[in-house]
């Protein structure tokens, strides 16, 4: 009774919380998915139903490219930044000279806005920026001008660079804190058995770290995959991710665009989701394989 009435008193002071979130979240939601099916009478559009909207975007000259580059944008930095943070967890196992400070150091950018990190990278990366005006001193190039575009284009090295400084410290801590709890044990009894470092990297450390892995992953794709803010200002103007396309045509003056933008972020929202069920599936049955279920 005693835990029952607890559980109960925990549930009463979160329930006002809770439905006001429910409210503001599913109510908006709710309301983008019934204006991306034509019910938007304050935008001049009563067509509920239809998927004309839907069908207009699907349809549009640059939809597969967006597509495209919403999928490179979130698929190629959450790699590499899985990769850099794997390895520098390790790194910060073995210790070093000044491990203390770094400590420190490489999780200031987990509290620092990624427009911050979107100012930096355009102070340093941008032409005319403090790089190409270093290479321009030391003569490597004629002008700061011809220092190499990284910005403003398709090929979003400038996107990664800010991804990557603000995502790195935040998987690197995820897997850091799992391995410090994780039993050494089992590496220790391969090691006596004759187990080269990289077949116990593979066979023990890896699969203990796999949970870690997986979550730190999944945030991270989630967050690139709707990501806005940073495509917008240092991506190409055109094709741009999905959710850029969708804020154009929600700032478009005419209003009868806005569920048309909505279908278009509901799509977001849909792929998305399945995105992450696909990531979870396979992430169970390698679990399976390795016998964690």
């Amino acid at each position: 009774m005693g835990g029952t009435g607890k559980s109960l008193k925990i549930v009463a002071g979160l329930a006002p919380a809770a439905f006001a979130m429910g409210i503001l979240f599913i109510g908006a939601l709710g309301l983008s998915i019934l204006q991306s099916f034509g019910y938007a009478p304050a935008y001049g559009v009563s067509e509920f139903p239809t998927f004309r909207f839907y069908e207009r975007v699907i349809t549009e000259e640059g939809f597969l490219l967006s597509l495209g580059l919403t999928f490179y944008y979130a698929i190629v930095p959450t790699v590499i930044g899985a990769i850099f943070s794997l390895l520098l967890a390790l790194a910060l196992m073995k210790g070093f000279k000044g491990k203390g400070a770094f400590l420190f150091l490489y999780k200031i950018p987990m509290v620092v806005p990624y427009l911050v990190g979107v100012s930096l990278v355009i102070l340093l990366f941008s032409n005319g920026g403090l790089i190409a005006r270093l290479f321009y001193h030391l003569g490597m190039i004629g002008s700061p001008s011809d220092f190499i575009r990284l910005l403003g284009t398709s090929s979003g090295y400038g996107i990664f660079l800010v991804y990557l400084w603000k995502q790195v410290p935040f998987m690197t801590v995820m897997l850091y804190a799992h391995l410090l709890v994780l039993d050494h044990r089992q590496r220790e009894s391969a090691y006596l058995l004759g187990a080269g470092p990289l077949q116990r990297f593979f066979h023990v450390t890896l699969p203990g770290l796999a949970p870690a892995l997986f979550s730190a992953t999944l945030i991270v794709f989630a967050f690139n995959f709707g990501g806005f803010e940073v495509p917008f200002i240092l991506g190409a103007g055109y094709p741009n991710t999905l959710t850029v396309e969708a804020w154009r045509l929600f700032d478009d003056p005419d209003y009868t665009n806005r569920p048309a933008a909505m279908a278009l972020t509901t799509l977001i929202l849909v792929l998305s989701s399945l995105c992450l069920a696909l990531l979870i599936g396979f992430y169970r049955s390698w679990q399976r394989k390795w016998g964690q279920l």
